[in-house]
């Protein structure tokens, strides 16, 4: 049953988590989005507030629980 748990823990990943890459961001499980425009995304979670500045910042994927924000990332701050 521990293999069963760990592959549906993998599947249904249910902990908030940011993935960063060249000019990309992935927020995944996330509650809500305060802000969005060209140069700045607030994104709400379980613990606070992530917000992302930069430019030309735009959504790339959006799903129930997955954003995807492209452009050029200049700052990600956790409040």
């Amino acid at each position: 049953m521990k293999l069963f748990d760990e592959v549906r823990s993998f599947i249904l990943e249910s902990e908030f988590s940011i993935h960063i890459y060249s000019n990309k961001v992935s927020v995944v499980n996330y509650e809500s989005i305060g802000h969005f425009d060209s140069k700045k995304v607030s994104i709400y979670y379980d613990k606070g507030e992530v917000a992302i500045h930069g430019e030309q910042l735009v959504v790339s994927k959006l799903m129930q629980e997955e954003i995807l924000i492209s452009g050029v990332i200049k700052t990600i701050e956790f409040r």
